[in-house]
């Protein structure tokens, strides 16, 4: 069965449930590209679901979006923006919304959880059984640590995951 076949439909996921929510969902959500995720990101705000997230997901979203502004304001042109952002810190001056976005997480209702020295221990059989790469296992192993098996993401690595519910947004384009 193909991965994305595994994952459940975003929109789903049954009120009253914990559920992590992966750095593209913030980033779908915060691009106006998927609808779904703004719409799950509602249900958190309102409490009807319980948004838990990680220090290394808010960092992930913090730069993809810095990353973001700075293409959507055109002050770089695509393609290796980190490496011309380097390059112009007086760009990356004129660079706030990201901030601000990012910001916003925690009063969406989402908790956010740190890692721990144990998240790196617990995130090696991740890497080795299931293939993850070092973000997804760290998400894994603070999952674990949490006690939570959904998540929201558009990344279905997460599928092969023994014990893991995969919930993902059906109005964003193969991913």
């Amino acid at each position: 069965m193909p991965p994305e076949e595994k994952a459940l439909p975003l929109l789903e996921l049954p009120a009253g449930q914990t559920v992590f929510i992966d750095a593209n969902i913030f980033i779908y959500h915060f691009t106006g590209l998927s609808q779904e995720c703004s719409s799950f990101l509602e249900r958190c705000e309102r409490g009807e679901l319980w948004g838990v997230t990680a220090v290394h997901i808010i960092l992930e979203v913090l730069h993809r979006l810095m990353m973001i502004e700075a293409v959507t304001k055109k002050l770089v042109t695509p393609g290796n923006v980190a490496k011309k952002l380097r390059k112009k810190p007086n760009v990356v001056k004129q660079l706030a919304d990201y901030q601000t976005q990012t910001e916003a997480i925690p009063e969406m209702g989402i908790e956010v959880v740190h890692l721990t020295s144990d998240s790196l221990k617990v995130s090696h059989p991740y890497r080795q059984q299931d293939g993850l790469l070092v973000n997804d296992s760290l998400t894994a192993a603070v999952m674990e640590a949490e006690g939570i098996v959904d998540i929201a993401t558009a990344d279905y690595d997460f599928t092969p995951v023994e014990g893991l519910r995969v919930y993902s947004p059906l109005d964003i384009a193969k991913r």
